[in-house]
């Protein structure tokens, strides 16, 4: 028997779990229709298999029809869920992995808009800041009808086999009633912290009525909001311990903070740059406090940090979740003695901001995640040992080396630098960014495991690729700022990439015109800003930084308000020209009818990169396939076409094609190099 912390078995009520590592319930906008049909079930399975003790399905699988999914959820109030989840469960179960669900009613935390547009509703009128909705204050009908839906949704649930549920309880209905900041009932369900907490223990008892008392149900809930007038620690502790004396829970998930915002969503589960386990100590004095079973997940991104959770009797169940969408296989590596091939989580949130901009979550440099029907996590080796040369230690070149090296082909690498990481080492310049260096470190490691050739401080020409004799070629060379955007004055701008590498040394008083939205101009404008210049960054969009996406966007925004950065959205930057004092920017607006200007010492423009594609063209007429990608061969996960013998062919990845982001540039390798 093992004696690392982790792997010890839990005996939760009847329920053995195998280990102490969960992936707590999320929802990764997988379903179709509204069910958890094959797509999600291989994501679940794909965990299951490599010995997670128990996956959390669903974060947020909506219990009533007055509460619409703000993405893509399960819908919980529907009996044709059942088979679709005694489908997965089976699955899990198969693989001795525990499968449990979450359940809410969302309250105010959505949209009237949406599905059967049905008012909003809630225990007070008041608005979520995130959502906007105005909510209608829930009536006594309205609090009964959604018991029952409560109580519906458990008993679908307990009909499909699973192990339990978990009732939402942070930001959506059931917390909106324990709330002063969110409760404004009179009578028996608003006032006292006892009234308040009477809904949930009316849904307990239904549920209670409905599932009998073998079945596991926990909670996930808020024991402090953080808020000035709302739940305090206090408040949590003595939560805490009715959910405990209530004899209908089995097992309390804590979290601390808020949600209505995107700041305290991000600060409850943070990104990159945060500090990992934030609230760890909080859920182990509620462990302390009650010495009932407790689960608790926030940034515990890392093996370390879980087998201490566990090991300091912190938690009894750790939650691992967005690691396991970077490597779904950790207990896997754990149990072979291989944690060092963990693939790391990089905090970059691509993840869980993509649901909430209404997408579905995909891992910033795991491009199987999400897509296990039609890309591998394992590589399974090649028929024929093939030699090739990939140009480029950028994520796109990184991944196609490792992919390739893994398939076991001969691989040499080329790269006019001296050290890997292409954009990636640019953007880790920030301190609040380096975690992304691990995309390239983790790959370096598995490349050099695989024997992979690398040749740095090397401009690779064409003469240098076929002097290798590859069978195939693979140019990941990224590409270089674009900035050539204006009317006039094109050669007195700088680029984001100029400010943030330090080539040019920050002005005093600086516009930063903003035409892609990513974060190379929020990362540009923090070294501006903390130089101590005056910083304006303009956008001709009608918001600013689309492509860094909501919870990203917090720490910048904390950050760059702090320096007093000014942001202005709806007016394009027409022309710059140079004056006795410095230069006048000319800035315009797509609406027309518009014409100001801007006296600054310095102008930034951050408008994507171009491909930088000399090598590809030049050795595309030699190539066997001309350059050309069959998409639809691509697209259902077939190789491409084969080349006559003694010729090569040549694809190109990543920013070498056209300006995209780091998971595009992984999935374009990946899914082009595990067929080769």
């Amino acid at each position: 028997m093992s004696k690392d912390p982790l792997l010890q078995p839990y005996q939760l009520k009847h329920l053995t779990l195998k280990n102490r590592i969960m992936a707590t319930s999320h929802e990764p906008a997988y379903p179709e229709d509204g069910m958890p049909k094959a797509r999600y079930r291989a994501y679940h399975v794909e965990r299951a298999k490599a010995g997670l003790a128990l996956t959390m399905t669903a974060g947020s699988a909506t219990v009533s029809r007055d509460s619409p999914p703000v993405f893509n959820n399960i819908l919980a109030y529907k009996d044709e869920v059942v088979p679709w989840m005694k489908d997965l469960t089976d699955a899990c179960h198969e693989h001795g992995t525990a499968v449990m669900i979450q359940l809410t009613h969302l309250g105010r935390r959505t949209s009237w808009s949406k599905a059967d547009w049905l008012p909003v509703v809630s225990p007070s009128h008041h608005r979520e800041a995130s959502h906007r909705a105005f909510p209608k204050m829930m009536e006594e009908w309205d609090i009964e009808r959604i018991i029952r839906d409560y109580a519906d949704a458990a008993e679908r649930m307990h009909a499909a086999g699973l192990d339990g549920i978990e009732l939402q309880a942070y930001g959506h209905l059931m917390d909106q009633f324990w709330s002063p900041l969110t409760n404004e009932l009179e009578g028996s369900y608003g006032g006292s912290l006892d009234n308040r907490l009477r809904f949930t223990f009316d849904v307990l008892s239904a549920i209670r009525a409905r599932v009998g008392s073998e079945f596991i149900v926990g909670v996930r809930y808020t024991a402090d909001e953080c808020l000035p007038g709302g739940l305090t620690r206090a408040d949590g502790l003595t939560i805490s311990q009715r959910l405990k004396d209530s004899g209908m829970v089995d097992f309390l998930n804590v979290i601390r903070g808020h949600i209505d915002t995107d700041a305290g969503l991000t600060d409850v589960i943070p990104v990159q740059g945060m500090r990992n386990a934030p609230h760890l100590d909080f859920a182990g004095e509620i462990r302390a406090a009650t010495g009932f079973p407790t689960f608790h997940a926030a940034k515990i991104p890392d093996v370390a940090t879980a087998r201490y959770a566990i090991e300091s009797g912190k938690l009894d169940m750790v939650g691992m979740t967005r690691a396991h969408m970077a490597d779904p296989h950790i207990v896997r590596k754990i149990l072979q003695g291989r944690e060092e091939s963990i693939r790391p989580c990089v905090g970059a949130n691509f993840c869980l901001d993509r649901i909430y901009q209404g997408g579905e979550a995909y891992c910033i440099h795991n491009a199987a995640t999400g897509r296990e029907l039609t890309m591998p996590h394992d590589i399974e080796p090649a028929a024929v040992k093939r030699k090739v040369v990939v140009v480029g230690t950028g994520p796109a070149g990184l991944e196609a080396a490792r992919v390739a090296a893994e398939r076991g082909h001969e691989v040499v690498v080329f790269e006019a630098a001296a050290d890997p990481g292409g954009q990636i080492r640019l953007t880790a310049q920030s301190e609040r960014r380096r975690e992304m260096m691990s995309i390239i470190d983790w790959r370096m490691e598995q490349c050099q495991e695989k024997g992979v050739t690398f040749r740095f401080n090397t401009w690779a020409e064409a003469e240098d690729v076929l002097a290798e004799q590859p069978d195939e070629v693979i140019i990941a060379t990224g590409g270089l700022p674009h900035t050539d955007v204006l009317s006039e004055g094109n050669e007195l701008v700088v680029s984001t990439w100029d400010i943030i590498s330090g080539d040019v040394k920050p002005g005093r008083n600086v516009l930063l015109f903003d035409d892609a939205g990513d974060h190379a101009a929020l990362q540009a404008a923090e070294v501006l800003a903390a130089s101590g210049a005056k910083v304006e960054i303009m956008t001709p969009d009608r918001t600013f930084a689309p492509e860094v996406m909501a919870m990203n966007l917090v720490p910048y925004m904390r950050s760059l308000q702090e320096q007093d950065v000014t942001f202005t959205v709806t007016f394009r930057l027409a022309s710059v020209v140079r004056v006795a004092e410095g230069l006048l920017a000319w800035v315009g607006s797509d609406y027309g009818g518009v014409l100001k200007e801007r006296r600054v010492d310095q102008v930034v423009v951050n408008h994507g990169t171009r491909p930088l594609d000399e090598l590809y063209f030049e050795l595309k007429a030699g190539s066997a396939n001309k350059g050309e990608v069959d998409y639809d061969a691509l697209i259902a996960g077939r190789p491409q076409q084969a080349a006559p013998d003694g010729q090569f062919r040549l694809f190109r990845i990543g920013d070498a094609v056209s300006a995209r982001n780091t998971h595009a540039a992984i999935y374009d390798a990946l899914r082009l190099v595990k067929d080769i």
